[in-house]
């Protein structure tokens, strides 16, 4: 028999029910070879593959191909392409992936069917990624990939999105003069949609016609979502209306984009109006539809109208648990729990059943009202009924158990979470990293860090980086602070404005100048924009060490940046002056400030007050709080503070002694420095009784005399020139 004979008989044999498993039938061909001295070429081997493609006899057909490559038996591509897509249409998909990853370790790679085939099963398996890096392993590797590769290349990375990687493969596709059909156009357009690219949209839009594709009805829903997401109802609604002149009807799913754009914008009147447009044209309104409507009035905190638009859902029967979840979570994120649960209850005797959507709300509720105990009980009650706590479930539970300072809970709840195969999502890891740091443990915090990312492919961003920078810059461990900005910067993590500022400000409150500066300067060098959060934070920290040149040089950035200081980082000015006693450079910024129309506010005036006091100022310091108390500001503790003591001083005790009233009266309880100021002017003007009558009161108050008040009571030789230090008022 020649070698066409045993191609033929072979694969006839190979596609019946009746012939042997892959491993004998190789077997038998190669001991019927020896027998009758036959030589057995590489294509013997594929037509046998190919029999068992045939007769869908996938298991025998993978145990063939497995052989061939175990014994280098040249593969026919076609006939591993037919495998792989008989893998792919019984849904075999990880099968087929594996496939593949053998055949490439051998340095197969395939041809452009083949990863055709790759990417519909990375597709199908909801894997965007993966499908990608098969066309730009294909790629790298020279094969000549054809125009509908090309095309389900751009649906993968559209379905990501990675809108930029999408145009850029329509680029090549028309560089290589291919034209892309409607379908591709529209996967990159809806991909630009969805990353907020509207500008890019448009102009693929227009290329799309310009190539003789008709506008299609999804590409003109996705557009006006894009509009109404990008806050410009107007365009959207201006698409809708010109959508007769390309021959389009709107249906249900374009009439919902745009209902939803208008109660977001707060167009109730206009969402109506289409919604009356769509039944007129015979289009049954959904539960969207009303949750549209229950969404807009709830974000106009019309929580009436919300009822009474789910009531009228109730009534048309298109209400479901989702309709009535919104309520809930809002309700809910108000910690308004009572009134939530009244709505539940209605909710069940309209039988509809609650599911995790329902629950999760309350769960959060309770856990802002700090009930973490009855959470628990909702949770517990959620799987009596049958229902899986999932991902959010716990997260809201483990940041509840963090904030009440139960690290342990929350840690357990992390482990509970890990037995029942629950998957974490980045929120969850944070949260845990941000509940360590939040209570002193940040190394800890690191350590479970790296846990995650060898255990869960966690993927830590910048914000996970700046939460434990933060917290051992608390703890004040600068060392592994900076090692670990350090590490971002190795893993490919870039430092953000809140990385740099934390750690320029606890270099300058440690004293290490250097290392401020020298960050200072790669902030300059990496062109990262200083917000104004940030320069009022160098600012600080300038006037912190008293280098008040530092920090009018700062000032001076940031009006020159363009940005406006606003009252913290007027005040800090006003404060760093003052603690220098150049009231005259304070009271200049103080101008300033109220020439560019910003109110002083408390922390404002009782600065002022202070500067002037210590400057033996006491007229500027009462007109100032004069000015203050004319604007309905009112004065706190610190404020009384500066004034009593300041008076006092001056021997205007009648005058302290009426501010210390008035104090009181208005539910402020005085503090041992005013009691220690009062008590040293009464000894000042010889009135012991009552310079004993006040530390009484003191001692009813329950504040404790430290050695001030025993030197002013007992030492027989005060002296009038006793100074009472000044307390810091930043």
């Amino acid at each position: 028999m020649g070698l066409k004979g045993q191609q033929s008989a072979v694969k006839q044999l190979a596609s019946t029910q009746q012939f042997p498993d892959a491993t004998i039938a190789i077997q038998g061909l190669i001991d019927s070879s020896k027998r009758f001295d036959l030589a057995l070429e590489p294509q013997v081997f594929n037509y046998l593959l190919y029999g068992f493609i045939e007769a869908r006899r996938i298991e025998d057909a993978i145990s063939c191909l497995d052989w061939m490559l175990e014994n280098n038996i040249d593969l026919w591509l076609s006939y591993l392409n037919g495998l792989l897509q008989a893998l792919v249409s019984k849904y075999m998909i990880k099968q087929a992936r594996e496939l593949y990853d053998k055949v490439y370790c051998k340095g197969i790679v395939g041809n452009s069917s083949t990863i055709r085939v790759l990417i519909r099963a990375c597709l199908i398996n909801g894997r965007p990624r993966e499908a990608e890096r098969y066309f730009r392993i294909a790629k790298d590797k020279g094969i000549e990939l054809d125009a509908a590769t090309y095309s389900r290349a751009i649906c993968a990375v559209s379905e990501k999105p990675d809108s930029k990687a999408a145009c850029e493969l329509l680029m090549e596709m028309k560089e290589k003069g291919w034209v892309p059909s409607e379908g591709t156009y529209t996967k990159a357009i809806i991909a630009c949609v969805k990353e907020q690219d509207m500008m890019e949209a448009l102009k693929l839009k227009e290329e799309m016609i310009s190539c003789g594709n008709p506008m299609n009805l999804v590409v003109a829903t996705n557009l006006m979502k894009g509009y109404c997401v990008s806050d410009d109802l107007e365009s959207a609604l201006g698409l809708f209306a010109s959508l007769a002149e390309h021959g389009l009807s709107p249906n249900e799913v374009t009439y919902s984009v745009l209902i939803e754009g208008c109660c977001t914008k707060g167009n109730m009147e206009k969402g109506y109006e289409l919604y009356d447009q769509m039944i007129e044209e015979g289009i049954e309104p959904s539960v969207y539809n009303v949750n549209s409507f229950i969404k807009g009035y709830l974000k106009d905190h019309q929580l009436e109208k919300a009822y009474e638009e789910l009531n009228k859902g109730v009534e048309c029967g298109v209400v479901d648990d989702s309709s009535y979840n919104i309520i809930l979570s809002w309700l809910c994120r108000d910690v308004k729990v009572n009134e939530a649960e009244q709505l539940w209850v209605n909710m069940v005797k309209r039988g509809i059943r609650p599911t995790e959507l329902s629950y999760n709300p309350f769960i959060l509720g309770y856990c802002r009202k700090g009930d973490v105990a009855m959470a628990h009980g909702m949770c517990a009650d959620m799987i009596v009924k049958g229902l899986k706590p999932n991902v959010v479930t716990f997260t809201v539970l483990i940041d509840a158990h963090f904030k009440k300072g139960e690290v342990e809970e929350a840690l357990n709840l992390f482990d509970e979470m890990v037995q029942q195969k629950i998957d974490c999502t980045d929120y969850t890891y944070n949260t845990i990293i941000n509940g360590l740091c939040k209570h002193g443990q940040a190394s800890q915090a690191r350590n479970i860090m790296e846990n995650f990312i060898r255990d869960y492919n966690f993927i830590p961003s910048s914000v996970t980086y700046n939460t434990i920078i933060d917290g051992l810059v608390k703890e004040s461990d600068l060392d592994s602070a900076l090692f670990l900005f350090n590490e971002m910067g190795e893993k490919g993590i870039t430092p953000n404005i809140f990385t740099y500022t934390n750690l320029i400000d606890a270099f300058y409150k440690s004293n290490k100048i250097g290392l401020a500066s020298k960050m200072r300067k790669e902030i300059i060098n990496k062109g990262v924009e200083l917000d104004v959060t940030t320069f009022g934070a160098l600012i600080d920290s300038s006037c912190k060490r008293r280098d008040m040149k530092s920090a009018c040089r700062l000032f001076d950035e940031l009006c020159k940046a363009g940005l406006s200081p606003n009252i913290k980082i007027y005040n800090t000015m006003i404060g760093g002056f003052r603690d220098l006693s150049n009231m005259e450079a304070a009271l200049s910024f103080y101008k300033k400030m109220c020439e560019q129309g910003i109110q002083c506010d408390l922390a404002t005036y009782t600065t002022l007050i202070d500067g002037f006091i210590k400057e033996n100022k006491l007229h500027s310091a009462l007109e100032f709080y004069t000015d203050m108390l004319t604007k309905g500001i009112r004065p706190d503790k610190v404020t009384y503070t500066v004034l009593v003591n300041g008076l006092c001083k001056k021997g205007k005790l009648e005058n302290a002694c009426e501010l210390f009233k008035e104090m009181k009266e208005k539910g402020l309880t005085p503090n041992s420095l005013i009691y220690n100021a009062l008590i040293a002017g009464y000894f000042k003007e010889g009135n012991l009784p009552e310079a004993f009558s006040m530390y009484d009161e003191m001692l009813e108050n329950g504040l404790a005399p430290d050695k001030m008040t025993f030197d002013f009571l007992m030492n027989a030789n005060f002296k009038p020139s006793y100074q009472i230090p000044r307390a810091s008022f930043s």
